[in-house]
């Protein structure tokens, strides 16, 4: 390995331990930008879907950790790595990456303004890592019971969005187009709380041709069928939806224990589901 390679990985794994202490969650890079272990399922003839539970690295993001020795593990275990990637949605921060791209020919920056504009909403000071083609990428924070999903130019085209099983270069790394670094005077501030009318947008509903329309029905019976319909990985998403239309609705705290029975009945506890809904209220502007 070149001198200049090994010192690139010392650099990123230096970056990737600060990281962590400040509660980040990191996995190794190459220079192009994609994780640097390779996973071992590769070569199996009809690989079974794993996250990392056959205890082996190279599950990307499903990898990511903020314990330093298991951190040092993966960087030896790719000597290759050039940076790292900060992991999306997990706690204690819960991550969410506005990714403002260059390389599509649109004015992302330009298009952020206006949907701020447009849903009365303004990006708090956060912390912002400029990319080497000249993108940004600022970092917010989500509610814990909140599931952001990765989304490439839905939001307006040009802005990306990396949340639940997405992850961040993180600044210090070298790719093959340069290195990621952080926006002057951003560098010792926290990711700052994502403003709520710009969460709502990050939170379409899913969509399945099976589902009746949450509009459906009386007295909220349509949001209410939203949330029986949810299945393992969507429950806790779904009802902070549907209670978030909800109390936009003004049917809100009438709705509060049909979505809680509801709730249960997709494997929810009590507390998660009156938790969830208590956000959607405080996001609306309302008392829980």
């Amino acid at each position: 390995m070149a001198t200049t390679d090994r010192q690139a990985t010392t650099l990123a794994l230096a970056h990737a331990l600060s990281a962590a202490e400040r509660g980040l969650a990191v996995i190794p890079l190459s220079r192009t930008k994609l994780p640097a272990l390779r996973s071992p399922h590769r070569d199996d003839p009809d690989p079974a879907p794993c996250h990392g539970e056959c205890g082996r690295f190279g599950h990307g993001v499903y990898d990511a950790s903020t314990d330093p020795a298991r951190i040092r593990e993966l960087f030896a275990a790719a000597p290759w790595a050039t940076g790292y990637g900060i992991a999306c949605g997990l706690p204690p921060h819960h991550l969410i990456g506005i990714d403002l791209d260059t390389k599509s020919g649109t004015d992302s920056s330009a298009a952020l303004r206006e949907l701020a504009l447009r849903h009365l909403f303004t990006i708090p000071p956060t912390v912002v890592v400029l990319t080497p083609s000249g993108g940004r990428h600022l970092w917010l924070t989500g509610p814990p019971e909140v599931v952001v999903p990765n989304s490439a130019g839905r939001l307006a085209p040009g802005i990306d969005i990396r949340g639940a099983g997405g992850y961040l270069v993180g600044p210090g790394s070298r790719t093959d187009h340069g290195v990621y670094s952080t926006a002057p005077g951003t560098s010792h501030i926290g990711p700052a709380p994502c403003p709520r009318a710009l969460l709502r947008l990050l939170l379409p509903p899913p969509r399945t041709h099976h589902l009746t329309p949450p509009s459906a029905g009386g007295h909220g019976q349509g949001l209410v069928q939203f949330v029986l319909a949810a299945h393992e990985g969507q429950r806790n998403t779904r009802l902070f939806w549907a209670a978030c239309r909800a109390y936009e609705d003004g049917i809100g705290p009438t709705l509060v224990d049909p979505l809680v029975e509801a709730a249960l009945n997709t494997g929810l506890t009590e507390r998660e589901a009156r938790a969830t809904i208590a956000s959607a209220a405080r996001l609306t502007g309302h008392r829980p």
